[in-house]
């Protein structure tokens, strides 16, 4: 089965989140019209379905090698990597200064999800690299951003982020990796980093490394990490490659799924240091590498809808295609297609809405930042930023976790065959397992919201967000649209019981923080519910909505939406049982 862009979907899911129109009409982005962006997501779609999907289950089946040090990816995709940066789609989000194009995250978060849904595995190199280069702008000095971030911007080297170490992955405050100062002002830099996506491949000429390690002097936890460049090759004065670096991959792990993705433990230092450079401030890496995080957060919730999304492709094509039993809707003779039956027209409506939904609060996310940027008026601006820091862990919790299930029942409509490999939906399951876990687990993401998000401005930034819902759920009660069915009603009960959880996490995080922190999951999913129904309500409510956009919206309220208030309930009763567990967990 091939990979389409849903190029339709995401423009409307721009015109909706992003108020495109009216945007590019008033400026915001210059140099875009609706036809460039169009045009951007079709030809990337074309290379995405034309280059990398193809490789996709081929790559998968293949694997890895590490053969002396260096790490053999599969077959094609060195020949794919060189297309995708002759074509100057390393460049897409990246700062012009460096030769970048400059463009919106509206336009590369999409491109993004293009990307991974036709081969994830191969979607996590530039997605790396582009954080890498946005760190090394926020941080670097003068010298390394000329120095490094041409030839990186251009594809010709990748990036990575190095921070787990074997006894440090969420809790980065006790790495023990260590950076000596020398005379000549680089850093000698010794440690084990683990779980290295692309730490070490065989498609570029250098692999530009950010480490996070310790300083002699460092005070303990957070506050004494610095951050630091090291490149697979050291540079020689006119800028060519020079001597390697002390740095090699000694393994990479065998994994459940993006097996074509190199996962590497990385050694820093074996033969007496390698040579690093300092980015930012001493001991102020975690804020500089926080700028790559959050910007991979947003990123990998584009690779949960892109996951979701070509399940969802590869589901409806398999059930417009078995036929099986026969429909209670048909009166004639013979099998009807599997789409016919109620119960798997339940599974594809689900998994098509939760899509859409998960693509929206990632796109509105998207836009926010954009609007962050570019715009002149700085209480829009700031206004913008706080929204786009709340929806970033909702975004990314919710679509990785979206990705799972949807691939899931992927896997279930396509009954025996989706457990057997032949037909690829099995690989999506495991391709979108580790999504909810890396770049900051959604327990994580939860935890952040409750505990650092819903406060930003005293919560007036969460309370003008329930109020844009509240007059959404008014627009559709007004509209009185047959068509609608009971998404007003829905809206608002989902609502009422996301207002109802805000003001319990609130009040239990100093009162029960124990309390708040358990409740902290099933809030951060009526959250997105609610979101994602807001969303999909106020598209349908455009004038030029299509019916199966109403249907989609309408299903999502009447079907996925209910479960908001059970959950709430959850967020503020279910933790009563943790601490009192009888010896359960013992």
């Amino acid at each position: 089965m091939t990979y389409t862009a849903p190029v339709d979907d995401i423009l409307s899911a721009l015109k909706t989140v992003a108020h495109l129109d009216a945007r590019l009409a008033n400026g915001l982005y210059p140099g875009l019209d609706a036809d460039t962006i169009r045009a951007v997501l079709e030809e990337a779609g074309k290379f995405a379905s034309d280059v990398l999907a193809p490789l996709n289950q081929s790559a998968d089946r293949a694997g890895l090698k590490l053969v002396d040090g260096v790490v053999e990816t599969p077959p094609g995709f060195r020949e794919a990597y060189n297309q995708f940066a002759a074509g100057g789609w390393t460049a897409l989000p990246c700062p012009e200064t460096y030769g970048g194009q400059g463009l919106p995250e509206i336009v590369s978060a999409p491109v993004g999800e293009i990307w991974n849904a036709a081969n994830l595995a191969f979607g996590v190199c530039p997605l790396l690299t582009q954080g890498a280069i946005h760190a090394i702008e926020v941080g670097g000095s003068d010298a390394l951003k000329e120095t490094y971030l041409p030839k990186m911007v251009s594809g010709q080297w990748t990036g990575t982020m190095n921070l787990t170490e074997p006894h440090a992955g969420s809790d980065l405050s006790v790495i023990k990796s260590r950076a000596e100062p020398q005379s000549d002002g680089t850093y000698r830099i010794t440690g084990t980093k683990i779980f290295i996506s692309y730490g070490e491949h065989d498609m570029v000429e250098n692999i530009i490394h950010l480490v996070l390690a310790r300083l002699p002097d460092a005070p303990e936890g957070t506050r004494g990490i610095s951050l630091f460049l090291v490149p697979k090759y050291l540079l020689n004065a006119d800028g060519s490659l020079g001597s390697r670096n002390d740095v090699v991959c000694a393994g990479i792990e065998h994994k459940l799924g993006i097996k074509a993705s190199p996962t590497c433990v990385m050694k820093f230092g074996e033969q007496g240091g390698a040579t690093g450079y300092l980015v930012g401030e001493e001991n102020r890496g975690l804020a500089t590498m926080f700028v790559m995080m959050n910007q991979a957060r947003l990123a990998v919730g584009m690779q949960g809808v892109a996951i979701a999304e070509r399940a969802t492709q590869r589901a409806i094509a398999f059930a417009n295609e078995r036929t099986q039993g026969r429909a209670s809707s048909s009166n004639g003779p013979g099998m009807a297609p599997i789409v016919a039956h109620p119960d798997v027209r339940r599974m594809l409506m689900a998994m098509k809405s939760t899509t859409q939904a998960a693509r929206m609060i990632c796109l509105a996310t998207a836009a926010a930042l954009d609007l962050a940027a570019f715009s002149t008026d700085a209480v829009e601006a700031k206004a913008a930023r706080n929204l786009a820091a709340l929806l970033t862990p909702i975004g990314k919790a919710f679509a990785t976790d979206s990705a799972v299930e949807v691939a899931s029942l992927g896997i279930q409509v396509h009954g025996g065959m989706g457990f057997v490999e032949e037909t690829g939906a099995a690989q999506h399951m495991r391709d979108a397992r580790i999504l909810p876990i890396y770049e900051g687990t959604n327990g994580i993401q939860a935890i952040d919201l409750i505990t650092r998000k819903i406060g930003i401005e005293g919560g007036a930034v969460i309370k003008a967000y329930l109020a844009e819902i509240a007059s959404v759920a008014d627009q559709v009660q007004a509209a009185d649209n047959p068509a609608f069915g009971r998404m007003a009603a829905n809206l608002k009960d989902g609502l009422g019981a996301l207002t109802a959880a805000t003001r319990w996490i609130a009040k239990a995080l100093s009162e029960y923080p124990d309390a708040a922190l358990a409740g902290a999951t099933p809030y951060l999913r009526v959250f997105a519910l609610v979101a994602g129904a807001r969303y999909l309500a106020e598209t349908a409510l455009r004038p030029d909505a299509t019916a199966a956009e109403i249907a989609l919206a309408r299903f999502f309220a009447e079907n996925c939406l209910t479960a908001a208030p059970g959950l709430a309930d959850t967020a503020m009763n279910g933790a009563a049982t943790l601490f009192a567990d009888g010896g359960a967990l013992a």
